[in-house]
């Protein structure tokens, strides 16, 4: 199955990537060593199935990221206010996180709720989630 966004290559842009003759790149589909998609009297072969052809490795899958939306009610300002200066508190740390992380909250005076948004690898998220759990039921 070819996905929306994967390349596809000619037989010729194939042959002039691979620095070989068309007629090679042809004789490799004919031969099974190379994946190609008919289409009409024409192929088209995907960058990934090119790039294994050729022996470039594959890169690796990119990490799981996961956002977290928890929304708090009865909330005044003033716990509102503390509670999102130790959430970004939290996030400060001398290791520093491999992956990008992104916080952000809003408040609703008139609600008076707070939802907080977090966004990033799952062990981050979860940690923070950790974290705004014992901090609410400290404050209650």
């Amino acid at each position: 199955m070819i996905s929306m966004s994967e390349e596809l290559y000619t037989v010729e842009r194939a042959a002039a990537r691979l620095g070989v003759h068309g007629k090679t790149v042809l004789r490799a589909i004919r031969e099974g060593r190379l994946r190609a998609t008919r289409i009409g009297k024409a192929y088209r072969i995907t960058r990934s199935d090119l790039d294994a052809f050729a022996g470039v490795p594959a890169a690796p899958p990119a990490p799981a990221r996961m956002t977290g939306i928890v929304e708090l009610s009865d909330i005044d300002a003033a716990t509102q206010h503390r509670l999102t200066v130790a959430l970004q508190g939290s996030l400060i740390s001398p290791h520093g996180r491999a992956e990008s992380f992104h916080l952000d909250t809003a408040y609703d005076p008139e609600r008076r709720t707070l939802k907080v948004v977090a966004i990033g690898a799952l062990a981050d998220v979860t940690a923070l989630m950790q974290t705004l759990t014992a901090i609410v039921q400290a404050l209650r």
